[in-house]
């Protein structure tokens, strides 16, 4: 009874970690998939109101083109010169000669200004001062330019136009009068943008009293977005019931408050196709839902009692028992595992018979270590050849050059001189810089480490003369390098931190190696490559090189006996 009971509770923990398992997971993806088609909604409007943005500047810069174009036209006709070549200046006739030319550029307002600014005549009966202030900006402007001529953006008879002025010359080079067109910013130019970009477009006019220019948006949206007093980091508007993403972006105006261009779309809109998906997948979470409680309850009473015969081998297994084989003949997992679970009780029985088998050879202590032993900081001692190699002069030269044109040469440098390091079995320990050093004899022992490093220093000095002649083909500068060598017993293993690890060398033959390196620039020696006496001796040359005396160097109070080998 007891057996059973349990049998039960195992089925019951089973059915609900299925459930529970399917239910987690199918939430997990409608929630992922909710959040995924989210960002991708945000990602698209974002892209498609930069589009927008984008558009309409484009379009301002294209219209901008056309109204100067057609200012100059106008400044530069001989009829609308005559009127201020005749003795007295006729307003009806400039008023006339205004009006064709408005039906002939399509633009809605044209103006005539006094050189002093003051209107002369226009396309419109009824202008006043405050119209005319966005003119006497850009008549300002103008004169303070080579070109005599400036655009912006300006309120005329409350409504936002795209304004250009022009001077009108009569004679050469004596400002007659100024020509001033207006297009404006409407209703038009919003529906028009929303049909090639898609988005919804507003215009309004800031200040402490924001109003409405033009919008595609219904007026009782349009009127909601006058009150979210809107500015340039708004990137989230609510309207109605509704989340429409959007971009602000400021108009430059000449005169008057500041005017905005708000464009939006709303973000249910755009979820829309993928709001389908997410109710299928929920339907499906729901179904697979019901589908998995059948399984899980057919599933637990395939596996409990296998799973009972696990644990009671698992009990053997912990008492040191490796004899016994469980016997779970099927074709599943089960019965795979149950291959497995024997496996590895034969590995273990081998694991005890191995460490048996090692005590007996060698220390417990030893067979222990054998057994447990793990990467660590650390290192041995061993005799190395140590080479370092720095290019002369290089800061100097370098600021002749652009830095890629630097680092191009540099990685140019550099790769010559590693490949024949490599050739004569030599390690790249590191690069600093310009300058390289590298290993002979570690971390692999080399026979004949210290031959090789000086066969390699010759190599790397004839590499370097080639260098110099395409460098003087390409027209540039000559390079110039000194190269240290030196023999001695060091450290060398991993070094660093316990999380990050370095192999290389440290100690007093690594700083002569480096010391010998900057000899090379003192002219009494003459040499480009300077060996000392370790390295010689051990590649058997002292007789092969020019002797270059004693000298004592840097850290050291011994002095220390060199060799140039150049040749």
């Amino acid at each position: 009874m007891t057996g059973w009971l349990r049998f039960r509770r195992f089925r019951t923990r089973l059915l609900v970690l299925i459930v529970g398992l399917t239910a987690a997971v199918q939430i997990a993806t409608y929630f992922v998939v909710s959040r995924a088609n989210r960002t991708n909604a945000l990602t698209t409007i974002n892209a498609d109101l930069a589009r927008a943005s984008r558009q309409f500047a484009a379009n301002a810069r294209l219209r901008q083109e056309s109204l100067l174009f057609a200012a100059r036209q106008m400044a530069n006709d001989y009829a609308m010169k005559q009127l201020f070549l005749i003795e007295e200046f006729s307003a009806p006739t400039a008023r006339s000669a205004l009006t064709s030319y408005q039906a002939r550029i399509q633009a809605p307002l044209i103006v005539l200004l006094a050189p002093d600014g003051h209107l002369l005549a226009g396309t419109r009966s009824s202008i006043s001062e405050d119209d005319l202030a966005p003119f006497h900006v850009l008549h300002d402007r103008a004169e303070l330019t080579d070109s005599q001529q400036a655009s912006g953006y300006g309120y005329f008879d409350g409504e936002l136009h795209q304004l250009v002025l022009v001077p009108l010359l009569a004679p050469a080079p004596e400002v007659a009068a100024w020509v001033g067109i207006g297009f404006p910013i409407n209703a038009g130019t919003a529906a028009e943008l929303k049909e090639s970009a898609d988005v919804e477009v507003s215009f309004l006019a800031g200040g402490d009293s924001p109003q409405l220019l033009a919008s595609t948006l219904p007026p009782e949206l349009a009127a909601q977005l006058v009150a979210q007093n809107l500015n340039a980091t708004t990137t989230l508007a609510r309207l109605g019931r509704e989340d429409y993403i959007s971009a602000i972006r400021l108009l430059p105006i000449d005169a008057g408050a500041p005017a905005l261009i708000a464009l939006q779309r709303s973000l249910r809109t755009q979820l829309a196709p993928s709001r389908a998906l997410e109710q299928t997948i929920l339907i499906g979470t729901l179904a697979g839902l019901a589908v998995a409680i059948f399984a899980a309850l057919g599933l637990a009473r395939n596996v409990s009692r296998p799973v009972q015969q696990l644990a009671a081998h698992t009990r053997h297994v912990a008492t040191g028992d490796y004899t016994r084989r469980l016997e779970l003949p099927r074709a599943d997992e089960l019965g795979e595992l149950a291959t497995a679970f024997n496996q590895m009780t034969t590995g273990l029985a081998e694991r005890d018979r191995v460490r048996d088998l090692l005590g007996k050879v060698v220390s417990p202590e030893i067979a222990a270590q054998l057994l447990h032993s793990e990467l660590r900081l650390g290192g041995e001692e061993r005799d190395v050849t140590i080479l370092f190699t720095d290019l002369r002069d290089f800061t100097a030269w370098s600021e002749k050059l652009p830095p890629t044109e630097v680092l191009a040469l540099l990685n140019r440098y550099l790769d010559r001189m590693s490949a024949i390091v490599e050739k004569h079995g030599g390690v790249i320990d590191k690069y600093i810089g310009d300058a390289i050093m590298a290993l002979f004899g570690a971390p692999v022992a080399t026979a004949g480490a210290a031959s090789r490093a000086i066969a390699a220093a010759r190599e790397m000095k004839s590499a370097l003369a080639e260098l110099n002649r395409e460098l003087g083909a390409e027209g540039k500068p000559a390079l110039a390098l000194g190269i240290g060598i030196n023999t001695g017993r060091v450290i060398a293993g991993n070094m660093g931190s316990k999380t990050r690890l370095n192999y290389t060398v440290i100690g007093d033959g690594v700083n002569l190696a480096a010391r010998l390196e900057a000899l090379t620039k003192e002219p009494q020696f003459g040499a480009r490559i300077i060996v000392s006496h370790a390295t010689a001796a051990a590649a058997n040359a002292t007789g092969q090189l020019r002797a270059l005396g004693s000298v004592t160097v840097k850290g050291r109070t011994e002095p220390v006996q060199i060799y140039a080998a150049d040749v």
